[in-house]
């Protein structure tokens, strides 16, 4: 391709084309192909290929044209057309993301990536030495790194801060109002109007002689006018089927006036006659709480009486009744009240349990706090405010042995170890360890060793509690060991081997639990600090759980791993006593509000069951050891007796059914039923009261 230039007949090679220009253009090319964009130089701009050619060729090339007179046509193109150099138009990128090039130029050759991509290295230091970096982006479609003018970045800066791209341009100028506002005379065409504007449309009278046949067809019924005049109707009519009200099933009729009586009479009897008192009385009390909302009066004659007052008034009242009194039917269900009762067995089905009073065993003179029951059974001891501890044959009655002791006894238990024959007492602010010598001597006798057997370390450690040996008349009468603690105690209990007891004293701050040993004769305090004030402690039967019981929550601590296993809601105002059921996963309590709740610990920490069948509030519970037994007692003077069955299947719940209720303490100052504790083999239970008395349940 060839074109002649104005002033000479010789054609000339264009640049660019099949021919080149000499030995500089050679090397042209050469540098265009070790470019890193191969395939680059044929889309080059004609400008880039001027700068290398001679000047002779460069006059040559600079030809002026005839058309434009020398001018580049494209010098002040305005266009805002995309750069034409990569002619794959507006698509992602990403498409050409696994080929070697990124697009194609105009004669459709292909546009090749780049060698070799810039690392992050040299990303980092391009970015600390270029000065320009900051100005200079990447086009994507050519893979080149453009750098952007003062014009292109104040540009992106006016559009960054939400301003016009062009500077010139005024947003505030003063509006030009191209169309006047004053009415003229003349049109502003004077076109004729066209023929189809006053000629009737065929079409239209089409449409409309098809619906004036449909109308008269009967196909399309024209809408009735809407009357708009205002309906009534009696609110209180009879339910008549066709009537307004007919639809409308739940109506109600409206309740009538009471028709009047001898009061409303004009001349009533004289009974319905008020005396000065009564209508002073009546004057006195509100319109609400008057039997009559008149004073009957008598006349003489009928036409004497008056008209009546309130007739407007009552009027208006009894029809605001009417309508603003909701009323509704009810649907009565009949329903068997016996079906609502749930189903319980019989107690005669959950027999064996205590009902008759058997025996009675009398011999304190003042009431009987506490009683425990040997492991054998044989023997029962007792603990009251006359300072006494009295040890009882459960069969024949008699007191075998009376102990004298400092001051009221609270608390008594005996040790459930059966080789081992000692009672556990608290007295004031003591706590002593009785060997009552009852039974068979080789076991009180090798009690006695044991305890004398113990030999004290050579270095005393501190201990919150001071032991002692008992000595002399104190020794005589069947004392051990006496351990003197800071404030009273309320509680004392064994651990089921018979070697820890625990001890609680509620006025003792943080120390209000102890735990001893016996066979080393050490005390500890299990707890740093205590929550709330303690009221009873008791050891899991088998598993090294420890429960707390202050006024409002139970706690189960986990001796072995020292922490908190578990808290119990009581749901109660205050915690009287506690009981662990001898399978060790249910405990029931008992609180001065007459409550006695149930606990499934592997259910919630919630009560599973509230029984409120005292009066008063309850001093004591107990578990049976064998038997499904639980008891309470209270300050009612009875002893409740309930079957508490725990079944094996964890997916059935515990059945509690109260079956007996004792009575036979006298309540004195009181105060009823103090403690109840029952047989460990037999389905018997004792209980102490407040008459000095203690009394068997067979």
């Amino acid at each position: 391709m060839k074109r002649r230039s104005p002033g000479s007949a010789e054609p000339v090679p264009l640049l660019g084309g099949d021919e080149l220009l000499g030995e500089d253009a050679e090397s042209d090319l050469s540098d265009s192909e070790e470019s890193q964009y191969s395939g680059l130089e044929d889309s080059a701009s004609d400008s880039s290929e001027e700068e290398g050619a001679e000047p002779g060729e460069t006059a040559l090339l600079r030809t002026p044209d005839p058309v434009t007179g020398g001018k580049d046509e494209y010098e002040h193109d305005s266009s805002d057309e995309e750069d034409i150099r990569n002619t794959v138009g507006n698509i992602p990128m990403e498409w050409y993301k696994d080929f070697p090039h990124i697009g194609y130029d105009l004669d459709g050759k292909k546009i090749f990536k780049p060698l070799r991509n810039k690392d992050q290295l040299e990303e980092f230091l391009d970015k600390m030495e270029n000065p320009d970096y900051w100005r200079t982006v990447h086009d994507k479609k050519t893979g080149q790194d453009i750098k952007l003018t003062d014009e292109q970045v104040d540009l992106v800066d006016r559009l960054q801060r939400g301003q016009f791209g062009d500077v010139n341009f005024d947003p505030y100028e003063p509006s030009v109002d191209f169309f006047t506002h004053e009415t003229m005379i003349h049109p502003v065409t004077n076109r004729p109007a066209d023929k189809k504007s006053f000629i009737p449309s065929l079409i239209e009278k089409e449409k409309v002689s098809k619906l004036v046949h449909a109308i008269k067809m009967g196909w399309i019924r024209p809408r009735k006018p809407r009357d708009d005049t205002p309906t009534y109707y009696d609110l209180w009519a009879q339910e008549d089927p066709n009537a307004i009200l007919g639809r409308h099933k739940m109506h109600v009729p409206a309740p009538r006036l009471p028709l009047p009586g001898h009061e409303e009479s004009y001349n009533p009897p004289p009974e319905y006659l008020m005396t000065e008192e009564e209508k002073l009385a009546w004057e006195q009390q509100d319109p609400e709480d008057r039997k009559l909302p008149f004073l009957p009066k008598r006349y003489s004659a009928l036409r004497s009486v008056p008209a009546y007052a309130r007739f407007i008034h009552e009027r208006f009242e009894r029809c605001l009744d009417l309508y603003l009194c909701p009323r509704q039917r009810k649907m009565r269900v009949n329903v068997d009240p016996e079906d609502l009762i749930p189903k319980l067995p019989k107690p005669r089905d959950l027999q064996p349990f205590p009902t008759t009073q058997s025996m009675i065993y009398r011999g304190h003179t003042s009431l009987v706090r506490c009683i425990s029951v040997s492991p054998s059974g044989q023997w029962i001891v007792s603990g009251s405010d006359d300072a006494t501890i009295k040890f009882w044959e459960i069969c024949s009655g008699r007191c075998m042995k009376t102990i004298q002791l400092d001051g009221a006894i609270k608390s008594v238990n005996w040790n459930p170890n059966a080789s081992l024959v000692l009672v556990a007492a608290c007295v004031e602010s003591s706590v002593v360890i009785v060997n009552p010598g009852l039974g068979d001597r080789l076991l009180c006798s090798s009690t006695d060793q044991q305890l004398e057997g113990y030999k004290s370390p050579e270095e005393q450690k501190q201990q919150p509690v001071t032991w002692v040996a008992a000595e002399g008349a104190d020794f005589e009468q069947g004392l051990r060991l006496r351990l003197h603690h800071e404030k009273a105690v309320k509680q004392v209990t064994w651990h089921g081997r018979g070697d820890y007891f625990a001890v609680v004293l509620p006025d003792n701050g943080n120390s209000q639990v102890l735990i001893h040993q016996l066979s080393r004769r050490r005390s500890q305090n299990p707890f740093r600090k205590n929550k709330g004030q303690v009221q009873r402690v008791q050891f899991h039967p088998t598993r090294p759980f420890f429960f707390v019981a202050t006024q409002r929550y139970i706690r189960v601590y986990n001796l072995l791993k020292q922490e908190l296993t578990k808290k119990l809601l009581a749901n109660c105002k205050w915690i009287s006593s506690i009981a662990i059921h001898p399978a060790g996963d249910n405990l029931i309590y008992g609180s001065y509000d007459s409550k006695l709740a149930w606990f499934d610990m592997d259910l919630s920490t919630k009560p599973y069951k509230v029984l409120r069948h005292h009066k008063k509030a309850l001093r004591a519970v107990a578990f049976h050891r064998q038997y499904p037994l639980f008891a309470s007692g209270s300050d009612d003077g009875s002893v409740i007796v309930c079957h508490g069955m725990v079944y094996n299947d964890l997916l059935q719940n515990p059945l509690i059914v109260p079956v007996k209720v004792l009575r036979g303490h006298d309540i004195t100052r009181d105060l009823g039923v103090l403690d109840v504790v029952f047989h460990p083999t037999q389905p018997w239970i004792f209980s102490s009261g407040a008459d000095s008395t203690i009394r068997l349940f067979t």
